[in-house]
């Protein structure tokens, strides 16, 4: 089986692409921390970590596809001086590529939508795996840990009540007469889509396993719902969740394999907690964890992030 890797990749620091957010987006999309803020587009070289940690276990990869909007993080040096006996083949592939015949929508700067069009990289097998660049890999892994023998995802999600996640978010509070962009909201518009009742899957920050095809088919038949989501430049509560809608499908065929990501994933996101990152970091230690997400490290004092990134370098054994 072979099976690739995707990762969206953005350099929210260079000042070119920050001139040309300004010229689309108006200050209120830039004030909204889920639509637009600064921390969805800082880049603190977790890229060199992420693909690194690919390398150390995952070698099994045949290539790592990068989509990114006329930008290159420039990896090769850095694979060259860390895997010097060799390491998975690195593609950049740009948005223009992805979103060929959808042009009018670009520039683009919405994770939401990139992730509707990766299916349409030239060349992406049919298995692969859809990660953020603020994910990593903390143990060895095996396609196992992604596909079934029969060539089915591994689905890292807990059923979770959808009449309650209606409810919560009919009485959460709106900003300007605006729902918030949520993680859940978008997997709810999801199985929306799909009439599905009693429950859904609460996805985690893990790795996606995908299959290619699955998309083709879906967004061939239901057009309406590519350009529903690839519209809006910036996040908006109206789009949905093509993972979750993948998997809920997937699953109704009994073509998906639903696990835990309790014991497999260590997810960290600053807060202002007294000794929050160090208690956490105490935890990671201990635990033998294969997924890590270390979401809006900007937002850590620089001591808490020192200590986060010198243990990703002595975990990967890399120098960052």
């Amino acid at each position: 089986m072979e099976i690739d890797a995707v990762i969206t990749w953005v350099d929210g620091n260079d000042p070119s692409h920050r001139q040309r957010m300004q010229a689309f987006g108006a200050a209120s999309v830039f004030s909204r921390q889920d639509v637009a803020g600064d921390t969805r587009y800082a880049s603190l070289g977790e890229i060199f970590w992420c693909v690194a940690s690919l390398n150390r276990f995952a070698p099994f990869l045949r290539r790592i596809f990068l989509v990114t909007d006329g930008q290159d993080p420039h990896l090769e040096p850095f694979l060259e001086r860390e895997f010097p006996e060799g390491y998975i083949p690195v593609e950049i592939v740009d948005h223009k590529v992805v979103f060929a015949g959808y042009e009018n929508y670009l520039p683009v700067f919405n994770s939401i939508a990139i992730e509707t069009m990766q299916w349409r990289i030239p060349g992406l097998s049919e298995h692969f795996i859809m990660l953020n660049d603020d994910f990593m890999l903390a143990a060895p892994v095996t396609p196992a840990d992604f596909f079934t023998p029969e060539g089915w995802p591994v689905c890292y999600a807990e059923r979770y009540s959808l009449p309650w996640a209606r409810f919560t978010r009919a009485i959460k509070p709106r900003r300007d007469g605006r729902r918030k962009v949520t993680f859940k909201g978008v997997m709810l518009h999801a199985a929306d889509m799909l009439g599905q009742k009693g429950w859904f899957l609460r996805l985690d920050h893990t790795p996606r396993p995908l299959l290619r095809s699955f998309y083709e088919q879906w967004f061939a038949a239901h057009p309406e719902s590519l350009v529903r989501n690839i519209r809006h430049r910036f996040r908006d509560a109206d789009q949905f969740s093509t993972e979750e809608l993948q998997y809920l499908s997937l699953y109704r065929q009994g073509r998906c394999r639903i696990v835990s990501p309790a014991g497999c994933l260590f997810f960290l996101q600053p807060k202002h907690k007294f000794r929050y990152v160090e208690r956490k970091m105490a935890r990671l230690r201990r635990e033998n964890c294969k997924f890590c997400c270390f979401n809006s490290l900007d937002l850590a004092a620089p001591d808490d992030r020192r200590t986060i990134l010198s243990w990703i370098s002595s975990r990967l054994d890399i120098a960052l």
